[in-house]
């Protein structure tokens, strides 16, 4: 995973989006699905992008794959951005 591939994946609203939903905790596809006016397979391509990223990580239940933060990703970009800031 590369610092460019994560900051890549943040620069889309639609990705940043699934993250701030997925703050409150796992979600299905489908379940992420609703909240946008987009279909149903590009919500899976962010999907993907944010999981090549390593964003996101996922876990089958079923027939359905759940979404979840990997919030050590981002706790690195934030360490990052403040060492780049001088902080």
């Amino acid at each position: 995973m590369s610092l460019q591939a994560t900051l890549r994946a943040l620069a889309d609203p639609i990705r940043r989006e699934i993250l701030n939903l997925l703050k409150a905790g796992k979600l299905s596809a489908g379940e992420i699905t609703e909240h946008f006016d987009v279909t149903a397979a590009s919500i899976s391509r962010h999907l993907s992008v944010l999981k090549e990223a390593d964003l996101i990580r996922d876990q089958r239940v079923g027939k359905f794959i759940y979404y979840e933060l990997n919030a050590s990703v981002l706790e690195e970009i934030m360490l990052w951005i403040t060492d780049l800031k001088g902080e």
